[in-house]
């Protein structure tokens, strides 16, 4: 990765630096003393800006925002000692990325940077598959093609989620293209059908003899289930790792109760394998599916 430093203590310029050199992370191609010393000409190829929070000219939140407003694209990282939670909300409303302390710890600063490097591979990924999507859209087969975006997406999505090697996860995909088709025929995909009949819909496109119908729908309940309580556990203990985590950040409040998921935290810090939470089945359906649709 290719750092910028605006910090306007040279020591701890120094030292990240040296920690960024020295850790394999990359590079870091340009510095500065305070805000008002930099424009978007300077960040140009930059991945992460790191930047400090208190600085005498221009502070770190209006720099971000000149930045921003200038058409800065990339991750933010906060540098301060300031323990004021109001503040550094503030940074995070304003758009921070996530955030080191004061004074500078290397594991800390590698932890974070590497956290940051795999949020922004995963943004590649999800860039090359949106160019792939592109190239597929100039194609002359408009549904064949709009059904192999939606399951690249959605795959795609499972693997951030860590549930792709999940047995429900083919019934989910099968789940994603039906609400694709709903959509296209003019239908709201948040006016799903009782969970039930929308497994009878996936199931009786496969089996026509009632008892198997049946049997499956059960099955699929029971796949599905344990498919969105392992995406529901795997980002709680995303969070109780590191509650800044992107991935944690983005999709735990999107896909589930944020209530329920600091509940489950709780419960993975007592060492609790089973959970009494409660898992909104249908909530998470359709909030994959316009996760998907947002790649």
């Amino acid at each position: 990765m290719r750092f910028f430093l605006i910090e306007d203590d040279a020591v701890v310029r120094k030292m990240l630096e040296k920690v960024i050199h020295e850790s394999g992370l990359g590079e870091v191609v340009g510095q500065a003393e305070d805000g008002l010393d930099v424009s978007i000409d300077q960040l140009y190829a930059v991945d992460v800006v790191l930047i400090d929070l208190l600085m005498p000219g221009l502070d770190g939140i209006q720099t971000m925002k000149k930045l921003r407003a200038q058409g800065f694209t990339g991750p933010f990282i906060m540098i301060s000692q300031v323990e004021n939670k109001e503040m550094i909300g503030q940074a995070y409303l304003h758009g921070i990325d996530t955030y080191i302390h004061k004074p500078i710890n290397r594991y800390e600063v590698v932890s974070v940077l590497k956290r940051v490097a795999d949020y922004l591979s995963v943004a590649s990924s999800l860039d090359s598959i949106r160019r792939l999507l592109q190239t597929l859209e100039k194609t002359k087969q408009p549904l064949a093609t709009h059904e192999a975006t939606t399951e690249q997406k959605a795959r795609q999505l499972l693997l951030i989620l860590g549930i792709a090697g999940e047995a429900g996860a083919a019934d989910l995909l099968a789940i994603m293209r039906w609400l694709s088709e709903q959509e296209q025929q003019g239908r709201s995909i948040h006016d799903l059908p009782p969970l039930k009949e929308l497994y009878a819909q996936m199931v009786q496109r496969v089996y026509k003899e009632e008892q198997l119908v049946q049997k499956e729908i059960r099955a699929m309940e029971q796949r599905i289930r344990r498919m969105v309580l392992q995406a529901f556990t795997h980002l709680s203990s995303l969070g109780l790792a590191d509650y800044t985590n992107p991935t944690f950040e983005h999709f735990a409040p999107r896909l589930f109760d944020f209530e329920e998921i600091r509940l489950r935290m709780q419960e993975l810090e007592a060492g609790e394998k089973a959970t009494k939470c409660r898992i909104n089945v249908k909530k998470f359906l359709t909030a994959f599916y316009m996760e998907i649709k947002n790649i």
